[in-house]
C-alpha cells in the first residue's frame, strides 16, 4: 500500500512517460496482463491508455489491471492509468 507522499512522488516520475500499452475493444485479457507484468519488472512504473472504442469503464479497467498484475494503482486521469510495482531484480525507483 502506497502512502500519499509516495503516490505524489510516483506521479511526478510518471509525468514525462508515454503510455506503452493500450486497452481497446478486447478489454483486459491474460495476454495483456502478462505483458504488463513483464514491463513492470523492467520499468517499475508504466502508463496504460484506454482507447475510445473500449466498452468498459476506465475505472473498472484500472482496478482489473492493478489487481490481476499485482501492481499498485498510482493514478487514473481520464483514460490514462499509471501503475507501479517494485521490481525484484531491476530496482530503480527509491520511494520516499
Amino acid at each position: 500500500m502506497l502512502t500519499g507522499k509516495q503516490k505524489r512522488f510516483l506521479r511526478s516520475q510518471a509525468h514525462h512517460l508515454d503510455p506503452i500499452f493500450q486497452v481497446g475493444k478486447g478489454g483486459v485479457n491474460d495476454h495483456l496482463i502478462t505483458h504488463i507484468e513483464e514491463a513492470l519488472e523492467v520499468r517499475e512504473l508504466i502508463k496504460v491508455s484506454v482507447l475510445n472504442n473500449c466498452l468498459e469503464d476506465s475505472d473498472d479497467i484500472a482496478e482489473q489491471l492493478s489487481s490481476r498484475s499485482g501492481a499498485e494503482l498510482v493514478q487514473r486521469i481520464g483514460k490514462t492509468i499509471v501503475l507501479y510495482k517494485e521490481s525484484k531484480e531491476n530496482k530503480k525507483i527509491e520511494l520516499p
